[in-house]
């Protein structure tokens, strides 16, 4: 057979009409910071520096309050609308789940993923090769579902404490909707300019919205205890709704899933991880003081939250009326702020919506914050991100559209869109307590796997039980996760034919083996399979190569061989490895893939000796599509033409592009 030169010089491309300055200057601008360190976005989630030695617990508490605290602006009234008179014992068995299921799970999650990954992290571990990648994309359609709901439904009740407001200009009455996108795009707005370190502002809102409310709380507590009376119609008003403490406990029961969005805020506090100080001690593998800082961290939010939670629940109930509660109504996603301008009057009033205006939006922060962390933290480390999400400012434009189209969607609805919200928290709950539960399993801890694993089946009721009632939250789901694989695997297929290596090093044989065949001028590879063969398969592969390939004679060959390890990595830190075996010299690489690795080392000998080398290889029998699935998903396939198209999209100059020879 006649050797065959798979290189030639590439056609001359057309002449490409340039930009102009102001296209130019606007793509800068969008794509500024595009770069591998843009997933670290300096907002509330952000992993801060080396250098940065973090804050105290109770300050980055705060980052999580201004999630999990603020959804005590449309909570109450939410409960009092899913289970009427009812709601202060469903509430109670939200505040059981809450310290008896997710503290504990998340607990465990914190001291699994000390570093900010969450539990979507966990389940990556546990499932190999393709299976762990399409189920952290799964889970990132349910994230991006929580996170995007907690905007549009925080920036709608926003809207809903402007519109009720009495001192509220005329002009806004039935602007829920245009208020709401309002605030979307001053949200936008901040995020396109830059969003800095904000637990200072974090801290001051959660202070303040958290002292207006105890002030409320203990208000309506006095007012109850005043009347007593009111105690004794809201009880009389349950035993004639219900025939027995039995059948209450037992309705409690069903509705409390309908409550779940009130345990928002467990896997924003996992995220927030990297902000608190712990000890001087600490090291990145053994970060003792951050995880146990951390658990108190989690443990005070869901002590403060509980009782908020009943005291308000409780308070609503009591004092307000039932049909204020329903869609349109004066208590609808305002309940408390019904009560601060109730009983302590207009300005006090004012002053509570503004506080609650402010920690709402700034919630949508927090979320946008946590988007813009999670989603460049998987998805280009997979392969499955085209380069610009690397940047903040595109990816904050594609979630200000979704959040628009949601709103309109549901009109701005604070309680329509409160069974998409918990099943983006259910979901993300569920799989930490799954994943707590295999964690403390394989560690042999059989009583907490137990209850590790109760808490998983009582999560998954509660899910499954909020999504039969309310399956818009799986729609929208469903959306995010479709768009994602869909992007995702197109991506893949487009960033294929990257080098997909992060470094080249050689170890010392490997070197010494380099070095001594470039002094005899431009390498020679043979391209083999890496499995063990005798001295006459060496030779015989080396000798048809010669022949077919037209290697000179006496120019000395080393054998390149690399061993796939995980067909489903994009990219991978290569070390090549020298032997000598059978009589002859042998480099040896594990990588994600056959034609990728072997380009990578290419380019690498060529800057190390100088020399453009020269790769020899086989054809592959068997259909070319075939080949081509099997190289997107077993990491092989044909290797040759592989091996030139990454080399040729690697090196534009043929003059400099490694020679690829195939016989």
């Amino acid at each position: 057979m006649t050797g065959t030169q798979v290189e030639s010089p590439d056609a001359a491309e057309p002449d490409q009409t340039r930009p102009s300055a102001a296209t130019a200057h606007w793509r800068a601008w969008l794509l500024e910071g595009l770069s591998e360190r843009t997933a670290r976005h300096p907002g509330p989630h952000a992993t801060p520096d080396a250098e940065h030695e973090g804050h105290s617990w109770w300050r980055v508490m705060c980052l999580t309050g201004v999630d999990y605290f603020s959804t005590l602006g449309y909570q109450p009234g939410i409960a009092a609308l899913a289970a009427g008179l009812l709601s202060p014992l469903a509430t109670l068995v939200l505040i059981a789940l809450t310290l008896l299921g997710a503290l504990p799970v998340y607990r465990r999650v914190a001291h699994e993923s000390p570093h900010g990954e969450g539990s979507i992290a966990m389940l990556e571990r546990l499932l190999p090769w393709w299976a762990g990648k399409i189920l952290v994309l799964v889970l990132l359609g349910f994230a991006a579902t929580d996170f995007m709901i907690t905007m549009t439904l925080s920036a709608a009740d926003a809207a809903a404490h402007v519109v009720e407001n009495p001192y509220a200009p005329h002009w806004s009455d039935g602007g829920n909707t245009w208020i709401t996108l309002f605030l979307l795009a001053a949200l936008g707005a901040v995020f396109l300019k830059g969003f800095k370190e904000a637990i200072g502002i974090a801290v001051a809102l959660v202070a303040t919205y958290l002292t207006l409310n105890v002030i409320v709380l203990a208000v309506a507590v006095w007012e109850v205890l005043s009347h007593p009376v009111k105690i004794g119609d809201w009880t009389d008003a349950m035993t004639a709704e219900h025939s027995s403490p039995l059948a209450m406990i037992g309705v409690a029961l069903l509705v409390f899933p309908k409550l779940a969005l009130g345990m928002s805020g467990f896997e924003t506090g996992v995220a927030v991880m990297p902000q608190v100080k712990g000890d001087p001690s600490d090291t990145y593998a053994r970060p003792a003081g951050r995880v146990r800082d951390t658990r108190k961290l989690l443990t005070t939010a869901a002590v403060i939250m509980s009782g908020l939670l009943l005291l308000s629940s409780l308070a609503t109930t009591i004092l307000i009326p039932q049909d204020a509660f329903k869609s349109g109504g004066p208590a609808n996603g305002r309940a408390l702020a019904y009560l601060a301008h109730e009983h302590l009057g207009g300005a006090f009033g004012t002053v509570y919506d503004v506080s609650t205006i402010a920690i709402l939006w700034f919630a949508g922060a927090s979320a946008m914050a946590g988007l813009l962390n999670l989603v460049p933290r998987y998805l280009p480390r997979y392969g499955m991100a085209p380069e610009w999400t690397r940047a903040v400012r595109p990816l904050v434009l594609v979630f200000m559209v979704a959040a628009v189209l949601i709103t309109v969607w549901f009109d701005a609805d604070v309680d329509a869109q409160s069974g998409a919200y918990a099943t983006g928290v259910l979901v993300l709950m569920l799989s930490a307590a799954f994943a707590s539960t295999v964690a403390v399993h394989r560690r042999g801890h059989r009583a907490a796997a137990l209850g590790f694993g109760t808490i998983t089946a009582v999560l998954a009721y509660t899910l499954v039980t909020n999504v039969i009632e309310r399956p818009d939250g799986l729609k929208i789901a469903l959306i995010f996760i479709l768009a994602i694989l869909v992007t995702s695997f197109a991506s893949r297929v487009h960033r294929a034919f990257e080098l997909r290596a992060a470094t080249v090093t050689f170890d010392e044989a490997a070197t010494r083996f380099v070095e001594e065949a470039a002094e005899r001028g431009p390498l020679r590879l043979i391209a083999n399979e890496p499995q063990e063969h005798s001295r006459r398969e060496y030779r015989a592969k080396e000798y048809s190569q010669r022949e077919q390939t037209h290697i000179p004679d006496g120019r000395p060959v080393l054998f390149l061989e690399v061993f796939v390890t995980d067909s489903s990595d994009f990219t991978a830190d290569l070390t090549v490895h020298g032997d000598e075996k059978h009589g002859v010299r042998r480099l040896r690489v594990a990588g994600a893939t056959v034609p990728n690795t072997i380009a990578a080392v290419l380019m690498e000998l060529r800057d190390r000796t100088g020399l453009v080398p020269h790769a020899y290889f086989n054809w592959t029998e068997g259909a070319p599509f075939s080949h081509l699935l099997r190289f997107l998903v077993f990491g092989d396939g044909e290797v040759a033409p592989v091996t030139r198209e990454v080399l040729r999209r690697a090196e534009p100059d043929p003059e400099r592009r490694p020679r690829v020879h195939v016989g």
